[in-house]
């Protein structure tokens, strides 16, 4: 693959709208937001650009965040960076709580410094709702035996 081919292929995945593809530098602010981003958050790229990641993060998972945040930021390591996906809950615009899974992708400078993180984010409320009704209807048919 050609290097016009690669960044051709950057272009069309991060204009996608399928995934969600959020970079932000050290300071947490949001400093990319793609059509996807759009899609699964409902901010538009010009409400998100310079903002903190808080704006779709629950206030109760904040600290947590921010923690594990800093802590990539410091060692350069993380799991999630490393194929594992994490799933959280996540807010809409709207105020609304979705679920998604994500990736990161730890950004490092050319001396290997940590200068910040991508994640790549889909949504999978449909199927997390899923998953809960199934295990409910389990719950109630064993305690039915």
């Amino acid at each position: 693959m050609t290097p016009e081919d690669r960044a051709a292929l950057g272009e069309a995945l991060l204009g996608s709208v399928a995934d969600a593809v959020v970079y932000c530098g050290r300071d947490g602010a949001i400093a990319l937001w793609s059509p996807g981003a759009e899609r699964i958050f409902g901010f538009t790229e010009a409400e998100a650009l310079g903002r903190s990641l808080d704006i779709i993060i629950p206030e109760a998972q904040r600290a947590r965040h921010w923690q594990g945040f800093d802590k990539v930021m410091a060692t350069g390591h993380s799991r999630y960076g490393a194929g594992d996906v994490m799933a959280v809950p996540a807010l809409h615009r709207d105020g609304h709580r979705i679920s998604v899974e994500f990736t990161i992708v730890p950004m490092r400078d050319a001396g290997g410094a940590m200068v910040g993180m991508a994640a790549i984010l889909r949504d999978v409320t449909a199927r997390f709702e899923e998953l809960r009704a199934l295990r409910g209807r389990l719950s109630v048919a064993e305690g039915a035996r």
